[in-house]
């Protein structure tokens, strides 16, 4: 038997055969610490420098929450660069985002203090460390501002608020397969209960020119998988390598993301990952091809929001709204 069919026997034994999209909603292009060395935000470092410029609007960041909602995405995490927005301001953000999707979220903000933790207490399901490198020679150079204490000591912050724990790992930063047992050793000391896997997608004016090997990214899901049955594990698959997703969910995935799904919505890659599910014996929860036809005004009317907020909503919802229908209607017209 192959690691691969091991994890997919594993994951079987312990989940349904289903799988989903996860959009992470990011709420800025700034970031305090810009240090982490294969990010967009490092390489855009100095083109900001404004921090407020670099923040989307809230109308904006709750207009792509009611489209997760409609087409039955789940919101992977809220993502913003370190110190880009107030507690204040994020307790707007995710009052928003329960009032519309009815869901506490995940949140990827870098380390999180205690008492940050217990103002955005209500909207949270979950806390991220974002290790992206287990091996501590590479890290010290990579995300020389991630250090694991810091990230150890928010999850002791989250278990004694009883809230969940995930970790973000890259894979192809230059850690090999003799680095997994670390990570197997810090997801059983934390009690993890979710892990976001990346394959490397390098980024100009960054030091990375290449990504790692389909089979290098699935090798360390497997493992994953294999060693933690019912631990869920999302793995990122971008566009010009969603032909990868049937080995991503027989690794053991149980949800996929990454993908711009609003930018490629019924195109391509969004066909290949419905179908990849299917090819993986999983049913795809939600749609990427297809939108659903909905009364846009009826909704926002159940969403307890001011009036000029949901207009302001509705405006931008609109202009996503014609590139998504379009787009449906071409993946319909597409051969299979």
């Amino acid at each position: 038997m192959t690691i691969l069919e091991k994890a997919s026997k594993t994951y079987n034994e312990n989940f349904p055969p289903v799988t989903w999209f996860e959009r992470a909603i990011f709420l800025s292009w700034f970031c305090a610490k810009p240090t982490c060395k294969f990010c967009y935000m490092y390489s855009i470092k100095s083109q900001i420098k404004n921090p407020k410029i670099a923040r989307r609007r809230i109308e904006s960041i709750l207009a792509e929450a009611l489209i997760t909602k409609i087409c039955g995405w789940e919101i992977g995490f809220i993502s913003a660069g370190i110190a880009s927005f107030s507690i204040t301001e994020l307790k707007e953000v995710l009052d928003g985002i329960f009032k519309i999707t009815g869901k506490r979220q995940w949140l990827n903000l870098g380390v999180l203090k205690e008492e940050q933790i217990k103002e955005l207490l209500p909207f949270i399901e979950g806390v991220t460390g974002t290790v992206e490198c287990v091996n501590n020679r590479l890290r010290n150079n990579i995300v020389p501002d991630k250090p694991l204490d810091k990230i150890e000591e928010m999850f002791r912050i989250a278990d004694k608020y009883n809230i969940k724990k995930s970790i973000t790992i890259i894979t192809g930063l230059g850690e090999t397969m003799k680095d997994y047992p670390t990570l197997r050793n810090l997801i059983k000391k934390w009690g993890i209960d979710r892990i976001n896997f990346y394959r490397l997608v390098p980024h100009e004016n960054t030091p990375y020119k290449r990504g790692p090997r389909t089979n290098y990214y699935t090798q360390w899901i497997a493992r994953t998988r294999i060693d933690y049955p019912k631990l869920i594990i999302i793995a990122g698959s971008w566009p010009d390598k969603t032909n990868e997703i049937p080995l991503l969910l027989k690794a053991g995935a149980n949800a996929i993301t990454k993908l711009p799904a609003i930018k490629y919505f019924g195109k391509k890659p969004a066909i290949e990952i419905e179908e990849g599910a299917k090819r993986a014996g999983r049913k795809f929860l939600g749609t990427l091809t297809k939108y659903p036809d909905i009364n846009i005004d009826e909704l926002l009317s159940k969403i307890d929001l001011s009036n000029d907020l949901k207009e302001k909503i509705k405006k931008i919802y609109l202009k996503y709204y014609k590139k998504l229908a379009s787009n449906s209607a071409t993946a319909a017209s597409c051969p299979r």
